[in-house]
Order: C-alpha cells, then sequence, then structure tokens
C-alpha cells in the first residue's frame, strides 16, 4: 500500500507540475508593454504565476521545474537564440525557490507573504545582472547599444548608462511583476490548492 500511494503521489506531483507549465507557457504569451514607465520592447506577463502557485503547493522544487519546463517549451518558438529563455528560467526560478523555501519553513501566511518580498527581491536584483552580461549583449546584435539606453531616455533623459537604466526601470518593474503574481496566488490559492495536492473531497 505505501508503494501505491508513493506511485501515486509521484503521479500526482508530475502530473501538477506539467499542468501548471503548461498554463505558464499560454501565459508567456498574453504579455503587454506598459506605455510611459517602461520602453517598448519590455512586456508585462503572468507566465512566473502557475510556477508560484506550484511552489506553494507542491514544494519549491516543483516552481522551479514548471519554470524549465516552461523555457523548454518555448525554446523553439523564440527568436531570442535561448537567451531569453536563459534569463526567464533564471529569474522565474530565483523567485519561485526563494519563497517556496521560506514558506516550506513557515506554513503560514506571514511565511509566504515574507518569502514571496524576498523572492521578488532577489529576482529584481538578479536582473540587473542577467540583462547587462547576457541578454542585452544579444540584443545589441539587432539594436544598437544607443538605440536601447534611447529608449530609456525617452521616458526619463537624465538616465546615461544602460546599467543606470537597469537599475531605475528594471528593478522596480521586475519586483512589482513579482508581486502582482504573488497578489493574484494569494487570492486564488486557497481555491485551487486542494486540487493540486488531491485533499479536495
Amino acid at each position: 500500500m505505501a508503494n501505491s500511494n508513493g506511485r501515486a503521489s509521484t503521479a500526482r506531483y508530475a502530473a501538477v507540475t506539467g499542468v501548471l507549465a503548461a498554463v505558464a507557457f499560454v501565459l508567456m504569451y498574453i504579455e503587454f508593454p506598459i506605455p510611459m514607465l517602461m520602453p517598448a520592447f519590455i512586456k508585462f506577463d503572468f507566465s512566473d504565476l502557475p510556477a508560484l502557485i506550484g511552489s506553494f503547493a507542491m514544494g519549491p522544487l516543483c516552481g522551479v521545474m514548471v519554470e524549465l519546463v516552461k523555457n523548454l517549451i518555448h525554446l523553439p518558438f523564440t527568436s531570442s537564440g535561448g537567451v531569453g529563455e536563459i534569463s526567464n528560467f533564471l529569474l522565474g526560478a530565483i523567485f519561485v525557490a526563494v519563497a517556496g523555501i521560506v514558506y516550506r519553513k513557515s506554513r503560514n501566511k506571514k511565511g509566504a507573504v515574507i518569502g514571496s518580498v524576498v523572492g521578488a527581491v532577489a529576482m529584481a536584483v538578479t536582473s540587473v545582472a542577467t540583462n547587462y552580461f547576457v541578454v542585452y549583449p544579444f540584443y545589441y546584435n539587432f539594436m544598437p547599444k544607443e538605440a536601447v539606453l534611447g529608449a530609456y531616455q525617452v521616458i526619463l533623459p537624465s538616465v546615461k548608462s544602460i546599467l543606470q537604466a537597469l537599475i531605475v526601470f528594471n528593478v522596480p518593474f521586475t519586483f512589482c511583476k513579482g508581486m502582482i503574481d504573488v497578489l493574484i496566488t494569494f487570492l486564488i490559492y486557497k481555491h485551487i490548492s486542494p486540487i493540486l495536492k488531491g485533499t479536495r473531497h
């Protein structure tokens, strides 16, 4: 009976991870710009939301796997040579792993809030490095560095460098993006977690 329960639990874990990854993949295509706040080439999406839910419901590894699978599925459809997917995975994995680890140590609303905020901060700070050293150097092959900086300067003329632009624009944007996912998770988690865990009767 124990082996049977273990196999059932593993099967549910894999199924939930797969379903959440599929939803995350679809959400990657529901994206939109934030005019006047961010350059047009930076868009907002909710694709980290299913991974965050999975991290809370099934553990941080589930959240990381959702991030990995969604980006692997997206890879054949990308024009970024995989650079965007690598960055998306790293940032999303840091976000949901930190949130899930903190929540696992303190399974209450306070633990979820603290984990989410720390995870969002970690993701936002890491976004500076991933964009500055990985993503933007790739984009410079198609859009000159001066043009990228110019897109930021249209919004804030006092920005003098790409690094400054990333700190001024991308850090708060990435943090807010994470916290919006957190807010939605808090609104729906109580209703869907029993389904994910298989505890609804």
